[in-house]
């Protein structure tokens, strides 16, 4: 009886390996190119940030005026509308709608600068985080648009922060 070519036998377990060995290679390659890809994507996104962040401070000293979405008068959610904006990223206008819109979800401890960070059961109130425990913010009629310290009050009112820009 004739068991197929001569040393087929022999060569099978080499094929697997060879075969094992290009799906691993295959998989490696995939995931050095997702991870490439998302730090690509959190880049832009860092940078994209950094725009917002600079249009906010920029915007330090303007009135609030409730529906206000400047340029010289703002409102929360339209100064991180605005501040988004600038960097090319479209929000949505209020508070909610950017809350629901925006995918990328942070934590109070997670939170970036750029970051939206969102206070009250309505979530009814916006402002931009720049880093260090501090936001900006327009807080309220008769108020400008001013950078706080996030104080214990600001923690205990958090509602869920967002990241625009990915």
């Amino acid at each position: 009886m004739a068991a197929g070519p001569a040393g087929a036998s022999a060569n099978v377990p080499q094929r697997v390996e060879l075969a094992a060995s290009a799906a691993k290679a295959t998989s490696t390659k995939t995931a050095t190119t997702k991870a490439a890809s998302a730090t690509s994507r959190a880049a832009k996104q860092s940078k994209r940030a950094a725009v917002a962040v600079k249009y906010a401070y920029k915007q330090i000293g303007d009135p609030y005026r409730y529906g206000g979405s400047g340029p010289g008068s703002w409102d929360c959610s339209g100064l991180a509308q605005g501040s988004w904006r600038k960097a090319g990223v479209k929000l949505p206008r209020t508070t909610q709608q950017i809350y629901r819109a925006v995918k990328h979800k942070v934590s109070w401890k997670g939170a970036k600068a750029g970051d939206l960070l969102f206070f009250y059961s309505g979530r009814t109130h916006v402002g931009i985080y720049v880093g260090h425990g501090y936001m900006i913010h327009a807080p309220h009629s008769g108020s400008h648009v001013k950078k706080i310290k996030l104080t214990h009050y600001y923690k205990s009112q958090f509602n869920g922060g967002v990241r625009p820009g990915y």
